[in-house]
């Protein structure tokens, strides 16, 4: 039952809410499922043109551009120069065009006439850094980015290790792949207003942008993003794309419906960077990792890539790490789930795994050993246990791939903030006189389900059903809201949510005081009722007493009512064919820590998604350009393959109730960390194969199931 207490607002505690902590159904899952949720990409407006890009070939080049036998194509209606000169990344956009049947506009891209000089260019690590190699900045190819540590101590500590290990770790670049491609819908035909139906993470940000390219008041400009397709950090700003829109839109005064093609979204898109990175640590003989060498490079193409500080988690005596940018003539590597936490997490989970070898040490227990924060010792524990590790029989020391499969275990654990950001979210609640009721905010929703709990939290306060809630978001009309990006969204809207629903139960039971002639401390709500104490009325009943305009409460970010701070474990279970090399997962075990869980169900569904997404970047994720042609090889869903039905495990999505704090944490970005990692190391623990480069193909398999044999026949004799 909600009383009206005139105390602050609050988190129950789990045992006490009635729908949060609970399993919640979607509220927009309807609507997904049946095609009737509108995204960027379904937008159709009366006289709307369809725009497509024109993009450099190569991946450096002199560009001159000549619209001319486009704009004369039947139904051309605009056309714009983006870039001419040189051009520094491989499908740079060059030109657009905007027609009347998406037929026309590919037509008439086609039709544009480039110029191309062929100049030098560099799009891998060899070429940006062979002598002589041409410059893709200003500053040089390869750029030194922090040296942290002492070289001298750990030098020291490395020479009284009872065991060393060393060895270089490779993660190519890896893809968003939002299902929804970058761009938008702009919607200008003159004046001084316009809308954008964006496909974005930054519902706010939109406008801005927007109204540069179209030279109107930013407070003139709607941005609409219902329903968007996926983001995964890439879509933090109107972009070159939607500049583009707004381009052509401003040029014909008719709206242009711009949402790259799939080849286009490879080339211009962004991408999580890959890296290098060498590592050398030193074990002590009780299992304490004594000391560590780390050298990273990251391949973030023009941009400077990420790669998390070393040492990545675990706890390490003396450490010396550097890390180094280099650059090459390819997209700009842009936030993508965790930036530099997976690749971190990759190396140094192996690196662990190997000092674990090493030393005779059973893999679980010596992570525990070297993890000072007690939480990772029950989660590890946790997925120990469902994945059958006191069973296994290769707990210290791989197996030998003996027979014709081997099956290995490995783990791996994360950590990620998730915490909200002061004055960044506001929700406005209104209680209708007919009963209704909103919660509304412009934040956009990215399918991690903060529709549902902007209902929901006002729907526990109120004591109603989650049914009987409409959330509005994906508006800037609407109450402000940050941009989803870190995790951040969950921790920045909740408590402006909660903060809105109990402004609005004080006011409702006030008003219901007021009326009814009792202490508005006494009227509780639960159950689609309001109870005074001596007797109850149905909810509609008593909003049927408001005034014409109802009841509207203004709700702000609250310190208290968020946290940050998130652990997480994973172990993974690998069959190894070891005569094709084929190898599969066939289970993923995650225990995840959330604060209070505001939908299990989704936060199930987010963990799943997590795994399946790591197993991905494990298996298969791989952005392939051939260097001499500057050709990218991997530009369409058929050449660059992602995980499908066919390669998904068992997976155990497990939420940490350990956690006994009441407030919720964003939470998923960093399931995305440890399972490649886990995955890798359950390879080495199923035969003895250490690959140290992602992804683990059939072919690498084999070759390095050769090697190990050729080895261990020259160890024998």
């Amino acid at each position: 039952m909600t009383s009206a207490r005139t105390e602050g607002p609050a988190w129950k505690p789990r045992s006490s809410q009635r729908l949060l902590a609970h399993d919640l159904p979607r509220v927009d899952g309807p609507d997904k499922v049946s095609g009737r949720a509108r995204y960027s990409h379904d937008v159709r407006l009366p006289d709307m043109l369809y725009g497509r890009l024109v993009c450099c070939p190569l991946p450096s080049a002199e560009v001159a551009v000549d619209l001319s036998a486009a704009v004369a194509l039947p139904g051309v209606e605009a056309a714009v120069v983006v870039h001419e000169g040189m051009t520094r990344t491989l499908g740079q956009p060059v030109a657009a065009v905007a027609a009347r049947t998406p037929e026309e506009a590919e037509d008439a891209a086609r039709s544009v006439r480039l110029t191309i000089e062929e100049l030098p260019w560099a799009v891998d690590r060899e070429q940006a850094l062979a002598p002589g190699a041409p410059g893709v900045t200003r500053r040089g190819n390869r750029r030194e980015r922090g040296e942290d540590g002492d070289a001298e101590a750990v030098a020291q500590a490395l020479a009284r290790s009872h065991a060393v290990v060393e060895a270089t770790y490779t993660l190519p670049v890896q893809h968003h792949v939002c299902l929804e491609t970058h761009g938008c819908v702009c919607d200008y035909r003159g004046g001084e207003e316009a809308t954008i139906y964006a496909s974005t993470q930054a519902t706010f940000g939109i406008a801005r942008d927007a109204a540069r390219v179209l030279d109107i008041p930013a407070r003139n400009v709607r941005t609409i993003v219902h329903h968007m397709g996926g983001g995964f950090g890439s879509k933090f700003s109107l972009d070159i794309h939607g500049r583009i829109a707004c381009m052509l839109s401003k040029q014909c005064s008719r709206p242009v419906h711009l949402l790259v093609a799939r080849s286009d979204e490879f080339h211009t898109g962004g991408n999580r960077s890959g890296s290098r990175q060498r590592l050398r640590g030193g074990v002590s003989a009780d299992g304490e990792i004594l000391a560590l060498e780390a050298e990273s490079e990251m391949y973030g193409g023009v941009g400077g890539g990420a790669v998390a500080s070393m040492p990545y988690i675990y706890e390490v005596a003396q450490v010396h790490a550097r890390r180094a940018s280099v650059y090459t003539h390819t997209d700009s590597s842009r936030a993508m789930r965790a930036p530099g936490h997976p690749q971190a997490s990759f190396a140094m989970e192996s690196l662990v795994d190997e000092l674990a070898v090493a030393g005779g040490f059973d893999l679980l227990e010596f992570r525990k050993r070297n993890l000072a924060d007690p939480v990772y010792h029950r989660q590890l524990d946790r997925v120990g246990l469902e994945i059958g590790w006191s069973d296994h029989p290769h707990r210290s020391r791989p197996g030998r791939g003996d027979g014709l499969e081997a099956v290995g275990i490995g783990f791996g654990v994360s950590v990620w903030g998730g915490g909200g950001r002061p004055n960044a979210c506001e929700c406005e609640v209104r209680i209708e006189r007919d009963g209704g009721v909103t919660s509304s905010m412009g934040s956009q929703d990215l399918g991690t389900g903060v529709r549902t709990y902007l209902a929901a939290i006002v729907a526990e306060e109120l004591g109603l059903e989650l049914g009987q809630v409409e959330a509005r978001l994906g508006d800037n009309r609407l109450p402000r809201a940050n941009a989803s990006g870190g995790s951040v969204t969950t921790g920045s809207a909740a408590p402006a949510v909660k903060d809105a629903a109990h402004e609005a139960r004080l006011a409702l039971a006030a008003h219901l005081g007021a009326v009814l002639g009792v202490d508005a401390e006494r009227i509780a709500f639960e159950e689609g009722e309001v109870h005074t104490g001596a007797t109850s009325m149905a909810w509609n009943d008593a909003c049927r007493t408001l005034p014409d305009e109802g009841i509207t409460a203004r709700g702000v970010w609250r310190e208290h009512l968020q946290a940050s701070g998130v652990h997480g474990a994973q172990a993974a279970r690998v069959r190894v064919d070891l005569e094709t090399g084929r190898l599969r997962v066939e289970k993923m075990v995650c225990v995840q820590d959330v604060g209070l869980p505001l939908n299990r169900l989704a936060l199930r569904s987010q963990i799943n998604g997590g795994m399946i997404q790591a197993l991905s970047y494990a298996l298969l994720e791989e952005r392939l350009i051939d260097p001499d042609l500057g050709l990218l090889l991997s530009d369409n869903l058929g050449d660059y393959k992602i995980a499908g039905a066919l390669e998904m495990p068992e997976l155990v999505a497990i939420i940490d109730d350990d956690d006994e704090r009441l407030a919720p944490i964003g939470m998923a970005e960093a399931v995305v960390i440890p399972g490649a990692a886990a995955i890798a190391n359950a390879l080495h623990n199923a035969c003895g194969l250490r690959l140290g480069d992602l992804p683990l193909t059939p072919g690498k398999v084999l070759e390095g199931l050769a090697e190990l044999t050729r080895a261990r026949g020259e160890e024998s004799r």
